[in-house]
């Protein structure tokens, strides 16, 4: 059993996987090299646990690094298992699943535990978009298997023993684990790198067992739905209260409430994660001003701006979304860009990746303007501009360059407070507001907030045999 976990690497398997549905793949391979006496060591499977079996119903490959074989450590024989796994699922079609528990490169065989570093990374380089890929560490991911956990799709943290760095906090100058655990789960969520922490590993093992059954098994696989037991008719009747906290109204939309967040730890103040939508599963991305407790209570506030943490997560998402053919709706509430020295080293970068995101997506895109949309960062969240194909705003939304009051002061400046007051509210119904932009196209429908979850449905029913071609290029390089 491993020293750093609570379940062993089979036991996280049997946990994970359906009952009595997992086969070993390679359960005899071993190690070759004899340097330095490794060959008087137990090595059994070379440390890593590889095979297939299914989770509800679905096929998934494994692989499950043993922390009580030689620390898990990634050797020759322990990296080409894994590429196995690899080369069997792409061949199928089917996710792989990682469970991380290990003490890193394996230093007896040197070079070539480095070249089976290098196999993963370019296995997984070419499965990327092809196949999901989830990784969950339950003890050490340090030096180049952070780097494997972050080219995986999604990376699970159990919140306790496991730890994820690729310099050991002691490492960092000026720094010690004791003053800042840069490795710890806490640290690392907050940072973006890992999608969901659990706070045990029963905790992790169902998250993820409940993420592949939303997700389609490959980028050509139409089967991630299921039975819609949901009024596809149901009114909203709190939808408005839940402008501000989107993550509510996200919900509130979905089929039975259902929302799987990803990266809820990382910068809040955009919403991301999958929904339901009359039993499809569908991308949402949404901005948010405020967080609220279950009563209702406000605990965190934001100012409603565009960040460059918050666009980097939006656009990460939607490529993925877009890779696996899942529609996206968003909900758009955005007064601008983050305004401060530190944003403003990224900010565009970081908004240009969010814009290229959603323009280069082929998938059915629908937005909803729930609040305020204001210039250039309103154009970066799935606006009707950059290739939207649908969008509906709310009758209170306003559309336009900036506040009214504000564009009114700059183009009336020198004329008095009541004129400027007159010529603010001209300047809100001929410019800022839904009618406006719908006037103009900008805006397909105004539709009342109770009816937001209708008009979202029907809109991916119409928009569900969607084809869109590019110009042909090898790809893009934003």
């Amino acid at each position: 059993m491993s020293s750093t976990a609570q379940l062993s690497a089979r036991e996280r398997i049997t946990a994970l996987l359906d009952d009595n549905s997992f086969v070993e793949v390679g359960a005899f391979v071993t190690r070759r090299s004899t340097d330095f006496n490794i060959q008087q060591k137990e090595t059994p499977a070379d440390g890593v646990i590889t095979g297939y079996g299914l989770i509800d119903g679905n096929l998934v490959y494994i692989y499950s690094q043993d922390a009580s074989s030689i620390g898990g450590s990634v050797g020759e024989m322990h990296a080409k298992k894994i590429v196995n796994i690899y080369n069997l699922a792409l061949k199928v079609g089917a996710p792989v699943l990682g469970l991380i528990d290990s003490t890193g490169l394996r230093l007896q065989e040197a070079t070539d535990a480095l070249n089976g570093f290098g196999e993963i990374y370019l296995k997984q380089t070419l499965a990327s978009g092809i196949i999901p890929q989830i990784t969950a560490i339950f003890g050490n991911s340090g030096g180049g298997l952070a780097v494997l956990a972050s080219l995986s799709d999604f990376s699970f943290m159990e919140g306790k023993q496991a730890r994820l760095f690729v310099n050991s906090p002691n490492a960092l100058t000026g720094n010690n684990k004791d003053k800042l655990d840069t490795s710890k789960a806490v640290y690392q969520a907050k940072t973006g790198l890992v999608d969901y922490v659990g706070e045990t590993e029963a905790d992790v093992i169902e998250k993820i067992r409940e993420l592949v059954t939303i997700l389609p098994s490959n980028n050509e696989d139409d089967a991630s739905f299921d039975e819609c037991s949901d009024d596809l008719n149901r009114m909203l009747t709190n939808f408005a209260s839940e402008i501000s906290d989107s993550k509510k109204a996200l919900a509130d939309i979905s089929d039975n409430q259902y929302l799987f967040e990803i990266k809820p730890d990382f910068a809040k103040e955009m919403v991301t994660g999958f929904i339901r939508l009359n039993g499809v599963t569908v991308g949402a991305v949404a901005n948010r001003t405020e967080i609220t407790d279950d009563a209702g209570k406000v605990t965190e506030k934001f100012d409603g701006s565009l960040t460059s943490a918050g666009a980097e997560k939006a656009a990460d998402f939607v490529n993925f979304c877009d890779a696996f053919e899942i529609p996206v709706l968003t909900l758009t509430n955005v007064n601008g860009y983050k305004a401060s020295i530190e944003e403003e080293k990224t900010i565009a970068k970081a908004s240009a990746k969010l814009i290229y995101s959603f323009a280069n997506a082929t998938i059915p895109k629908v937005n909803i303007i729930i609040g305020k949309a204001y210039g250039t960062a309103y154009l970066a969240m799935n606006s009707k501009h950059i290739g939207a194909d649908m969008v509906f705003a709310l009758p209170t939304a306003e559309i336009g360059t900036m506040d009214a009051t504000l564009a009114a002061q700059i183009i009336y400046d020198g004329e008095a407070a009541d004129v400027i007051k007159v010529k603010a509210e001209e300047y809100a119904a001929l410019q800022s507001s839904a009618e406006a932009a719908a006037k103009r196209g900008y805006v397909d429908s105004i539709i009342e907030a109770e009816a937001v979850r209708q008009h979202a449905i029907y809109s991916f029913e119409m928009l569900f045999t969607k084809r869109e071609s590019h110009p042909a290029k090898k790809h893009g390089s934003i």
